[in-house]
């Protein structure tokens, strides 16, 4: 209170948001953020004070491509973004070109993505940052704006990062946290690590309030040297092949229990590449003395590099896979795209699990269905796939007798007006005749008709209640399983099942 009255309700918020261990202090650590924009003067970053560059290393040129969020894709702007203050969107709108279009980084500092000594088979995954959150650990603060220094595996991510943005979260604020990698191809003296990450952006500062931009995911490849003295080629993107990719989410007031804004919205681009393989800062002749790193008539030197021959490789798609499987354990379960998983389910005469919602369920533009209006409400898919869907007796009724799909919303919405095909205009307009905000898990025929649907706010709330307040005729708890979420989850697909065996059986 003391705080509050000598601080301010904004200036407490902003000393909250540098007071990371909430000791009611700020330590020299701390406000280290604050000091740098005063001044203007940043220190060394901490890659250079922990590795004192090998000046006979190699060297890897590398450029960012960025196009900035196409601001008709989101939800707010069909009323004109209606009650959204200006100074709320000036960090996005703002954000037009990536912070260093070129960078160039040592070939050992790309060393964090080796595999570990007993992750060396193909399409075996391991963390290079592990996940430190859960569905019981909840989630870190909104209420932040500098990332804490990176340490570690952490540094090249940030240093990465930070070409698009200087105010990279390596760490997301909700899980699955970190990065993680898997070998796609090795040689004999070359492998290819495929790998995933998720971080987000704070584009805000203050005076302003928080707004933090959550890309689905990063992934890409990078083929180096088994020692990682040389990187051949390295390639980091955002995926856009889904209509909206971005989570957006913004405070509007000066505490952790303020309003928060939610969006969701489609980024075309953002892209990091290098220009080629690695190359020596420094030549040397055959009598080790160094030469100059350009011919007489002064152009550079051109390298040859020897071809890579592969002995042992998996296709990307399997290796991007393992990587979503090892994020997001529910989809051991193959989870089709809509169309497809009715094709499939009238070949293999199943029925069509089908989840629809607002952002996606295997990326972090879904989280924004986790927590629309004020903080996080029940009805999510964050909360879905940490637990029912990734729990084993789900895992085993769906890969038994359901084909499964999940859409965004907006997709459906498309394919409904999409008249070229008649069926898939119907199978979605049957979707969205049933879906409520934000998930809705629907139960159907493999033409199409509903036979079962729950929402997800509803689903939860009913498994958060003791099994006596339950009306037995909504659904009724198995004793076979502790968990109330699985149990009722079960018996959802199992009513399903019942309900749809007179249509298979015709």
């Amino acid at each position: 209170e003391l705080a509050l009255k000598s601080l301010g309700s904004e200036g407490l918020f902003l000393f909250s948001s540098l007071d990371t261990n909430n000791d009611l202090y700020l330590s020299p650590e701390e406000f280290k953020p604050i000091a740098e924009k005063l001044t203007g003067v940043a220190p060394v970053s901490e890659f250079e004070e922990e590795e004192t560059p090998d000046a006979s290393g190699e060297t890897l040129s590398i450029v960012a491509k960025f196009q900035p969020l196409v601001m008709e894709t989101m939800t707010k702007s069909k009323d004109g973004f209606l009650g959204i203050s200006h100074v709320a969107l000036s960090g996005l709108r703002n954000w037009t070109a990536p912070a260093a279009p070129m960078s160039t980084m040592l070939a050992r500092q790309f060393k964090a993505f080796l595999p570990p000594k007993n992750k060396l088979d193909l399409g075996d995954p391991w963390w290079i940052i592990p996940s430190e959150l859960n569905i019981f650990t909840g989630y870190l603060s909104n209420n932040r704006f500098y990332p804490p220094p990176p340490k570690g595996k952490e540094i090249i991510i940030h240093k990465l990062l930070s070409m698009f943005h200087p105010r990279p979260f390596v760490k997301t604020r909700f899980a699955p946290q970190g990065a993680v990698a898997c070998i796609q191809a090795i040689s004999t003296f070359y492998y290819t690590i495929a790998f995933r990450i998720h971080a987000e952006f704070q584009l805000n500062e203050p005076p302003d309030f928080p707004f933090w931009f959550s890309p689905g995911q990063f992934t890409g490849h990078i083929v180096l040297s088994k020692d990682a003295s040389h990187v051949r080629e390295f390639k980091l993107f955002v995926p856009n092949n889904r209509s909206l990719n971005v989570d957006m989410e913004w405070l509007y007031g000066a505490s952790e229990s303020s309003n928060m804004e939610v969006d969701i919205g489609y980024l075309p681009q953002m892209e990091l590449e290098s220009t080629g393989p690695s190359v020596p800062s420094v030549i040397h002749d055959e009598n080790g003395n160094v030469i100059d790193s350009r011919d007489p008539s002064g152009e550079p030197i051109q390298f040859v590099f020897e071809e890579i021959t592969w002995q042992r490789e998996i296709p990307w798609e399997e290796a991007a896979q393992k990587l979503e499987v090892a994020m997001y354990p529910f989809k051991k379960v193959s989870y089709l795209p809509f169309t497809q998983a009715f094709e499939r389910a009238k070949a293999e005469k199943k029925l069509v699990h089908s989840i629809l919602l607002w952002g996606a369920l295997d990326d972090h533009s879904g989280n924004a269905a986790n927590h629309c209006l004020p903080l996080p409400v029940p009805g999510s898919g964050r909360t879905l796939r940490e637990t029912v869907l990734e729990s084993s007796p789900i895992l085993a009724l769906l890969n038994e007798s359901f084909i499964s799909s999940w859409s965004l919303v907006k997709e459906l919405e498309e394919l409904q007006t999409n008249r070229e095909n008649e069926f898939y205009s119907k199978l979605a307009d049957l979707h969205l005749e049933k879906y409520n905000f934000p998930v809705e898990m629907i139960i159907c025929l493999p033409n199409g008709t509903v036979v079962h649907h729950i929402n997800a706010n509803y689903f939860l709330d009913i498994t958060s209640m003791k099994p006596e307040d339950v009306e037995s005729s909504i659904f009724s708890f198995s004793t076979n399983f502790e968990d109330p979420s699985t149990a009722t989850y079960l018996q959802f697909l199992k009513e399903g099942l019942q309900r749809a065996k007179p249509y298979l059986q015709t």
